[in-house]
């Protein structure tokens, strides 16, 4: 009987545990999708607004 209890301490040390790690993975998950989704965001302005300049430029040309 006393080994079970043992068992069910360390089983609840454990699982107290699991949810720290759980925890960091979670936020460790969330830091590199906004730092990734951050990269994406300015890539594609990067293209756009490149993309806009370059049909500016071709509307100008076509003014002048």
């Amino acid at each position: 009987m006393s080994d079970l209890e043992n068992l069910l301490r360390m089983t609840a040390v454990q699982a107290e545990s699991m949810r720290g790690l759980g925890g960091y993975a979670g936020g460790m998950l969330m830091a590199a999708s906004k730092v990734l989704g951050e990269e994406a965001v300015n890539a594609t302005n990067t293209t756009v607004s490149t993309q806009q300049q370059q049909q500016l430029g071709m509307r100008g040309g076509e003014k002048s």
